[in-house]
């Protein structure tokens, strides 16, 4: 079952790489892509197979302007959290253009039109199950912006796919395709995947109410289970992925992001210790301490470096032009094709061939268990899904939605020990102290490009 889009196990996702076309070659042929897929036994992630595609450069303000005037129909859900799914049988719709939708994305409070009736901090949005054929009926050329064919499926294009947009928090409750598998490309923001292997079904409590043609649900809100009422959920092994555009930028933007919070706690507390309201948003429940800023600063290195000990190459790439680094969390598009059910039997029972050698590496990574609980509304798709549905309940390390200070304290003691044990094998790599980052951040280099923007920002 997966939570989120329609799935079933395998999941096979798609990250759209960093870098331009000629740079790379990609490491599976079409032929033997499709192999991987066919056999997989897990959901998994392949990398480094979508920087070619004209799609990778989509994102929705592009789409909104492509789709000028043509009015979709979104799904509208409550941001609240609860123990019981929100299926679609229980939500509203809005009929809008996705010009509407961006428009009331930002939060706008003066907004008309017909998202008017839905607090933007308590709803969210999702165009969700569109399929190109319909979408972009008299646009038929950005078909091609999309190529299955690399995975194998010979013709295969958008065409053959359906879009999903969505705001911050938008999912769909847990389900299992009862046929075929998926493949999905991000294209845009941050989405979470929440998965769970076909032999854990009956933890999942399983209904065909709400009844869909080849969809089982599940009765339980997987991200905040109601576990008197399903106490055999326990028994079930999630496994969890946040899925972005860039897997490798993503790593750096949590290094970026960690960053930017130090200097930023640092130097407000310092100016205005009694006031923090005057620059922290109300998600922020308090200012961390430079030492818990310390923490998630490691965190991230480590995340990173971790991420390049798996990857054939280390490629730090330069920084990029603001245009091109924009990304806005609190927005997940992406495209979604289905498989056939050709061979998808041995997928979801695990019988047939005996195993042949992994297929993973750099270029195609599994999607791991998870052993802990999901965090809560926070820490949930619901709270912000940077770290993501899109969310920002920590995918971030910058991006903490604690409700007291023991929560914040106990993230900061798990942290530590992380880096502890991380130190153990790699110490210069995994332990980053004020003096190195002060080290960095008066560089000549840095001072100077800070400076010129300090000029630039009073000459305007």
């Amino acid at each position: 079952m997966a939570a989120g889009s329609e799935a079933t196990t395998p999941v096979i996702l798609a990250a759209g790489a960093g870098g331009e076309e000629g740079e790379h070659v990609k490491p599976f042929t079409p032929e033997k892509a499709k192999e991987i897929i066919m056999s997989l036994q897990q959901p998994a992630i392949f990398c480094n197979m979508v920087f070619d595609w004209p799609a990778r450069h989509w994102n929705a303000k592009y789409l909104s302007e492509v789709l000028h005037g043509k009015r979709i129909r979104f799904r509208m859900g409550m941001k609240s959290m609860s123990t019981v799914p929100q299926f679609e049988t229980t939500c509203s719709y809005v009929e809008a253009t996705l010009e509407e939708f961006l428009t009331w994305n930002c939060d706008q409070s003066s907004i008309s039109g017909p998202f008017r009736d839905y607090d933007h901090s308590k709803f969210w949005a999702y165009a969700d199950y569109k399929y190109f054929v319909s979408l972009f009926e008299d646009k038929t050329d950005i078909f091609q912006d999309v190529k299955w064919s690399d995975f194998g499926f010979p013709g295969r294009n958008g065409q053959e796919s359906t879009l999903w947009i969505g705001s911050l928090g938008a999912h769909t409750p847990c389900h299992l395709d009862s046929y075929g598998c998926n493949l999905v490309f991000q294209v845009q923001g941050r989405k979470r995947w929440h998965l769970f292997p076909p032999e854990d079904t009956p933890f999942l409590y399983p209904t065909r109410i709400p009844y869909e043609e080849s969809s089982v649900f599940s009765k339980i809100n997987v991200v905040n289970p109601d576990l008197k009422r399903f106490p055999q959920f326990q028994k079930a092994q999630r496994h969890m992925v946040t899925l972005s555009p860039g897997q490798e930028e993503d790593h750096l933007a949590r290094v970026e992001e960690a960053i930017t919070r130090m200097l930023v706690c640092a130097l407000k507390t310092a100016e205005n210790p009694q006031n923090t309201r005057a620059w922290l948003n109300p998600t922020e429940v308090e200012e961390t301490s430079h030492a818990v800023n310390c923490c998630y600063l490691n965190a991230a290195v480590s995340a990173f470096f971790d991420r390049c000990r798996t990857s054939k190459v280390v490629e730090i790439q330069a920084p990029r032009t603001d245009g091109e680094r924009m990304k806005k969390e609190e927005l997940n598009v992406y495209s979604h094709m289905e498989v056939g059910q050709t061979g998808s039997q041995n997928l979801t029972t695990g019988t047939g061939k005996p195993e042949a050698a992994s297929p993973f590496g750099p270029d195609l990574v599994p999607v791991a268990q998870r052993s802990e609980e999901p965090p809560s509304e926070r820490g949930s798709i619901f709270g912000s899904d940077g770290k993501d549905f899109v969310d920002k309940d920590g995918e971030h390390f910058g991006k903490l939605h604690c409700a007291k200070r023991q929560q914040i304290m106990n993230s900061e003691k798990a942290i530590k020990e992380q880096i502890a044990s991380n130190a153990t094998t790699a110490p210069s790599q995994t332990f980053i102290s004020t003096d190195d980052l002060l080290d960095c951040l008066v560089n000549p280099q840095v001072t100077r490009i800070v400076a010129q923007l300090l000029i630039q920002g009073r000459s305007l």
